[in-house]
């Protein structure tokens, strides 16, 4: 239980690099964009679109070497040499990258359907370009557990950007109605949604800088050998990769073009905003994955580590169907950080912290293949939940919009979850026991079911309500679990 109270801790700290500078975004940025694209759900819709754009574009520009990185160090008796070399190859592909986008800008931009505003694609290419150099240094830091050095350039990362577009989108359409020099004459107050683009690119350009001290305290030097083996165990996993970030991504490319060009953009725009107040779950993921996966690489080497596994799935379940009830159960609050045009879109915030929540189990599961050079299955397990993406977005959306989309995200979570396990049975079996979680998720289902249909008579019931709902379902979870610990004969 020692290193399940480290693990926590480390996901704290490392939530300071994550959930604090995703929750400025959404508290400072998501309100500002809805409401700046006020009369423009289009605008948003641009924006939604190219950043999911770039989520698939980053797992491909980092190829696996993350994990690559982790695995290899681990093992090496000069990681030094290791993180070098991953650096060097990110430079060179990201470098390739970008020379390839303003080389072929032409037919890149009109497959992505912006051939009007080829400049949104350049400035799109060299973010992805600088934050996929900038995954190794991050997981140096990482590796090395400076999660107070990783969060404050996060943290800085956000904070810039935040500055940069209030000023490029609310301050300086000020300055410039009331000027008549140099700054009337290059800023346009019309080009709204690029300069979205530009503030991200100092902002990224800004951390590649901060993370130079990292970078420059290695000596830099390229191991074919190690490289072709890195390449050789990331590359299953950049696959597997692309297909995890399709369930992701892709319902807001292919919605614009399931529903229509003319109405394609502006739905887009209210289902990401919807979107946004859900994907909330997916921070807690995010931060909880940064500290565990080079904490089970550590405790492999252990001889509990499986039992220490299934002890981290439990109290990972359980917290975060705390988190999912109090997404759910908070809406009516929550609902005000998007602008009234988009609030529609709320409806399908359940669906989406649900499907983040099973992401959730399924990432803490993969550690099989992880562990044992079995990458070659998270490709087989992200295939499986893509080919359900797509059918669901591609069958439903057309009919009923993007609330299939947002089934879609269950439906492919639950799909890769029940498929790693299936392949995981004879290969790194760990005694998760998942059956015993299900009257959690029943009643955490049925809570947000009731909160959803019944008329409150006014919002202080409802809180008082939800909030009874909440401690409710802890209460609960602590009666179950010390009454399973008693019955398993672990309670003596």
């Amino acid at each position: 239980m020692n290193e399940i109270r480290k693990l926590a801790g480390q996901t704290v700290i490392y939530g300071m690099g994550t959930i604090i500078p995703r929750f400025l975004h959404y508290a400072v940025m998501t309100p500002f964009y809805t409401r700046i694209f006020y009369d423009s759900t289009s605008g948003y819709g641009v924006i939604t679109e190219l950043y999911a754009w770039m989520v698939i574009l980053l797992v491909i520009l980092t190829y696996g070497m993350e994990t690559a990185f982790f695995r290899f160090a681990q093992k090496s008796d000069d990681p030094d040499s290791v993180f070098s070399t991953a650096l060097i190859s990110l430079f060179a592909t990201s470098l390739l990258f970008v020379s390839l986008v303003f080389i072929f800008i032409e037919p890149v931009s009109r497959f992505m359907n912006y051939e009007n505003n080829r400049d949104y694609i350049r400035l799109f290419a060299g973010i992805v370009a600088v934050d996929a150099f900038c995954a190794i240094p991050f997981a140096k830091l990482r590796k090395e557990n400076r999660p107070l050095l990783f969060s404050s350039v996060k943290i800085a990362n956000v904070s810039i950007t935040i500055i940069l577009v209030v000023f490029l989108l609310k301050i300086a359409p000020e300055i410039w109605g009331r000027s008549t020099g140099l700054f009337h004459r290059i800023y346009n107050p019309d080009y709204k949604v690029g300069y979205v683009f530009i503030a991200n690119l100092v902002s990224s350009s800004a951390t590649m800088v901060m993370l130079l001290p990292v970078i420059l305290k290695t000596k830099l030097r390229f191991d074919p050998g190690l490289w072709h083996r890195m390449v050789n165990y990331g590359f299953p996993l950049m696959l597997a990769g692309v297909s995890g970030t399709i369930n992701d991504a892709l319902d807001k490319i292919i919605i614009r073009r399931l529903i229509g060009e003319a109405e394609g953009l502006s739905v887009v725009g209210k289902y990401g905003a919807g979107y946004k107040i859900g994907v909330l779950m997916a921070l807690f993921i995010q931060m909880f994955r940064f500290a565990a996966e080079p904490f089970f690489f550590e405790r492999a080497r252990q001889s509990d580590a499986k039992e220490t596994y299934a002890y981290v799935m439990k109290y990972f379940i359980i917290v975060m169907l705390v988190i999912f009830l109090g997404i759910n159960l908070y809406i009516s609050g929550l609902k005000y950080i998007i602008a009234l045009p988009y609030r529609e879109a709320i409806v399908v915030v359940p669906m989406i912290s649900m499907g983040y929540l099973l992401y959730g189990i399924y990432i803490n599961h993969s550690i099989w293949y992880k562990l044992n050079d079995f990458t070659v299955f998270a490709v087989y397990i992200t295939l499986i939940g893509a080919a359900v993406t797509v059918l669901i977005n591609v069958i439903f959306v057309p009919v009923y919009g993007y609330i299939a989309a947002a089934w879609a995200h269950v439906a492919s979570y639950g799909a890769m979850i029940i498929a790693s396990f299936a392949m995981a049975e004879k290969r790194y079996k760990v005694e998760y026991k998942m059956k015993q979680y299900i009257p959690y998720f029943i009643l955490a289902s049925g809570m947000v079911y009731f909160a959803q249909n019944f008329r409150y008579p006014g919002i202080v019931v409802e809180l008082l309500v939800n909030s009874g709902m909440i401690v409710l379902f802890i209460a609960y979870a602590q009666y179950r679990d010390k009454v399973l610990t008693v019955f398993s004969g672990k309670g003596k």
